[in-house]
C-alpha cells in the first residue's frame, strides 16, 4: 500500500515538472513575440549597428573617390599626358565610383578585359556572360594599365596630339577611336569633369590656374566663386578646412549654396 501512494505521489511530481517546462518554453515565445511586436530590437549587436549606418549619396561617394584617386590620376598625366580629368572620369564612370562588383573584386577600375594579359584573372558578365577580366592587387596598378592601354594602342594615337587640358577633345577623341560603342559616352565624361571640376587637376599637373583658381582678397583672405556641382563639403575638402570653419566664415547657417556666391575659404597662406 505503501509502495503504491509512493509511486502515485513520485507520478504526480513528474507531471508537475514537466507542465512547468512546457509553460517557461511557451512564456519564452510569448515574450520574444511580444518583443518584436512591439517594435523592439532584438537582432545582434552587429546586425543593429548596421542597421544604424547612414546611407552615402551618389555625391559622397564620387567625392571620396576623388579624393582616393586623384593624386594617382595626376602621376599618370605626369607619365604619360593622358589629362588626369579624363582619368578620373573614366574611372568613376567605369567602376561605379569604386563600387562596381569588378573594381571591389578584382581593382579593375576601367573593366580592362583580359587581351593576352599573363597576370591574375578573375570571370565577370558583361557584353557575353563570364568574361575574363584583369585583376591587380592594388588599383594603382589598374591606372598603370589604364595608360599603357592607351599609349601603347597605335588607333589612340591621335588622342596624344589633342592639347592635354582640352578634356573636351579627349572625351570625344576616346568615343571616335572606339574606346566605346556608347554614343553618350563623350557627354556622361564632361558631365562628370565640369560637375566634379576635374580639370583642376590638369591644370595642377600643367602649372596653370584653373577656371576657378581662388582669388586674393585685400583683407587678406581668400575668395572663392562657387560653382556647378560644388558643395560644402567638396569645397571645404579642396581647401584642406573643415564644413564648420567654412560656414562660420561666411556666416552661413545652413548647408546651402548658390552657384556665383562668393565664398572665403581660408586665410591666404604664403604661396599665395
Amino acid at each position: 500500500m505503501r509502495s503504491k501512494q509512493l509511486f502515485i505521489l513520485i507520478l504526480t511530481l513528474v507531471l508537475v515538472s514537466s507542465c512547468g517546462s512546457k509553460k517557461k518554453v511557451v512564456s519564452g515565445d510569448k515574450e520574444r513575440k511580444t518583443e518584436q511586436s512591439a517594435g523592439r530590437n532584438v537582432n545582434s549587436p552587429a546586425e543593429a549597428q548596421k542597421e544604424r549606418l547612414p546611407v552615402k549619396s551618389y555625391k559622397d561617394v564620387v567625392e571620396e573617390y576623388i579624393d582616393g584617386y586623384a593624386e594617382i590620376a595626376k602621376e599618370e598625366m605626369e607619365l604619360y599626358k593622358i589629362p588626369a580629368s579624363i582619368t578620373l572620369a573614366q574611372g568613376i564612370l567605369e567602376s561605379g565610383a569604386g563600387q562596381g562588383e569588378l573594381t571591389r573584386r578584382a581593382n579593375n577600375h576601367f573593366g580592362i578585359k583580359c587581351h593576352e594579359w599573363q597576370g591574375d584573372k578573375v570571370y565577370h558578365d558583361d557584353d557575353r556572360s563570364q568574361e575574363c577580366f584583369r585583376k591587380y592587387k592594388d588599383s594603382k596598378y589598374s591606372y598603370r594599365d589604364h595608360s599603357l592601354f592607351l599609349s601603347e594602342r597605335r588607333r589612340y594615337s591621335g588622342l596624344f596630339e589633342l592639347d592635354p587640358d582640352d578634356y573636351e577633345a579627349w572625351a570625344n577623341g576616346l568615343r571616335a577611336a572606339g574606346y566605346a560603342t556608347d554614343r553618350k559616352y563623350p557627354a556622361k565624361l564632361i558631365d562628370l569633369i565640369e560637375r566634379y571640376q576635374l580639370d583642376r587637376f590638369d591644370a595642377e599637373v600643367l602649372g596653370k590656374k584653373s577656371r576657378n583658381w581662388p582669388v586674393v582678397k585685400q583683407n587678406n583672405s581668400i575668395g572663392y566663386i562657387v560653382q556647378k556641382g560644388d558643395t560644402l563639403y567638396s569645397i571645404s575638402k579642396r581647401f584642406n578646412i573643415t564644413v564648420e570653419i567654412l560656414k562660420e566664415n561666411n556666416n552661413l547657417n545652413s548647408n546651402n549654396i548658390a552657384v556665383g556666391q562668393e565664398l572665403n575659404v581660408q586665410s591666404a597662406p604664403d604661396k599665395f
